[in-house]
């Protein structure tokens, strides 16, 4: 796979770079270390002086035409998430789509979000006075990306910087470096200047080094708390966007369409083998309800193909690597240890982790209290709407939320109730479109993703008034 946006620097080792079902090797990327940082910044530093006298209609046409090669390459980009991400076939074209979709949206806030004029003469002293705001570029953008979309979240990055008039030094996942490479090269050959966006790759080190610069003006990062708390305490004075996962609660009122919500559950419970930060995990349903629901969720997970990623027919693939899907494994044993029960699934032949349904889980448990990030989902039994509120709130960070009822006056009540940057009624909590504002709540929450929502972020006003 080329990679000619990667920094021209000293070369140290290659990482292989694997596929995560059958362990076979699909390409190599250089690794910088953080001794390597001024170079990339300088690099960077060229990138920032092209991108920011590039008029809007430039960066509209190469983000543009980006959309469109993409759409053309869907089916090779939708391989190589398979093979690099371990997606199923079916789940990585849709995400490809997402991707043309993102880029697009992007070109249009090049050109769309451009300022508004100020009202100076609606102020008392200020009659004589003319002017407008505009939003200009913030300047260097350090992204950091997961592997789990490995396409679309980098295109939710670095699509809005671009838009916004920025350079872009880019850090995907060490296991999914070749499909923002892809991203990367359509832009170049769409027109985008290669010195705009810088790719790297390397360990923690490297990172910090860059998160510290005092010439990036904002950190963009999806990724996991740990990482996160290190690059707050590394990154200074600048701006931080963090989308740092979340644990979803679903709750399932007795007067919901129960048949609706198993299928919206088993779906959003197992999409992306499970890694999906607002994948549904902890599933509450009213006691008078609740075995009806948890046979239709057993019967549709049990439903389920795991397996091999490129066959079509196959609902979940490997999880990313081994080691993930052995954690998964430990989680689900020591939920049964402290009284949980198996309801189907805890099966797993390498990174392969059959989608499991756990019960009776304690509070106290991992697979309760934090992210599974795995295809695990836990049902519990509630009585009351308020403790429902209650068991579904007692986590420390909230992402996306969820309930089922017939009753619209509950539904919103209950949607007001909940923590989340989002909830979803009748629907599971994993539904997104790619321009609604995108993150957060409680612990950890920093600023939002959504394509008009990462522009704003990503550049700030400037006034221009003038006294005639």
């Amino acid at each position: 796979m080329s990679a000619p946006a990667m920094v021209r620097i000293r070369a140290t080792e290659d990482v292989i770079v694997r596929n995560p079902y059958d362990g076979s090797e699909i390409g190599r990327v250089t690794q910088s270390h953080a001794d390597q940082a001024d170079g990339i910044l300088d690099r960077a530093r060229i990138g920032e002086r092209i991108a920011r006298v590039m008029s809007r209609f430039s960066r509209h046409d190469v983000l543009e035409r980006a959309a469109g090669l993409l759409h053309e390459r869907a089916d090779l980009a939708a391989a190589l998430i398979v093979r690099e991400a371990g997606k199923t076939i079916r789940q990585a074209r849709k995400e490809v789509r997402r991707a043309t979709t993102t880029l697009s949206l992007s070109a249009e806030a090049a050109r769309s979000q451009t300022g508004e004029v100020i009202p100076f003469d609606a102020f008392e002293g200020s009659e004589n006075r003319r002017g407008w705001f505009t939003r200009e570029p913030l300047g260097i953008v350090v992204a950091i990306t997961p592997f789990n979309d490995a396409l679309n979240l980098v295109a939710h990055k670095i699509g809005p910087a671009i838009a916004g008039g920025n350079a872009v030094i880019l850090k995907p996942s060490q296991e999914t470096p070749l499909t923002a490479h892809f991203l990367v090269d359509l832009l170049i050959e769409a027109g985008l200047p290669d010195e705009i966006v810088t790719v790297v790759h390397g360990d923690r080190h490297l990172a910090q080094a860059l998160v510290a610069a005092r010439d990036v003006r904002l950190v963009s990062f999806t990724g996991g708390f740990v990482t996160g708390e290190a690059i707050a305490r590394s990154a200074g004075l600048k701006r931080l966007a963090m989308e740092l996962g979340g644990n979803a609660p679903v709750v399932v009122f007795e007067d919901a369409d129960i048949d609706a919500a198993v299928q919206a559950c088993v779906s959003g419970a197992f999409w992306a083998a499970g890694q999906n930060c607002v994948g549904a995990q902890r599933i509450l349903v009213q006691r008078r309800v609740y075995d009806s629901f948890r046979d239709g969720m057993v019967a549709g997970t049990e439903a389920l193909i795991a397996g091999d990623p490129t066959d079509e027919a196959t609902d979940v693939g490997p999880m990313i690597t081994e080691r993930s899907a052995r954690n998964a494994e430990r989680r689900v044993q020591d939920a049964v240890a402290a009284g949980g029960r198996v309801l189907v699934g805890h099966r797993r032949e390498g990174s392969v982790y059959w989608p499991t349904v756990v019960e009776n889980v304690s509070l106290s448990c991992e697979l309760w209290a934090d992210e599974a990030f795995a295809p695990v989902v836990v049902l519990t039994p509630f009585d009351t709407e308020d403790e429902a509120i209650a068991q579904a709130n007692d986590v420390e960070y909230a992402l996306h939320a969820a309930t089922f009822t017939s009753d619209l006056s509950r539904a919103l009540r209950v949607a007001e109730q909940l923590d989340g940057g989002g909830v979803m009624i009748n629907d599971s909590s994993d539904y997104r479109i790619d321009s609604m504002p995108f993150g957060g709540s409680k612990y950890g929450s920093m600023g939002r993703e959504g394509v008009r929502f990462a522009f704003e972020e990503m550049t700030q006003p400037k006034v221009i008034c003038i006294n005639a």
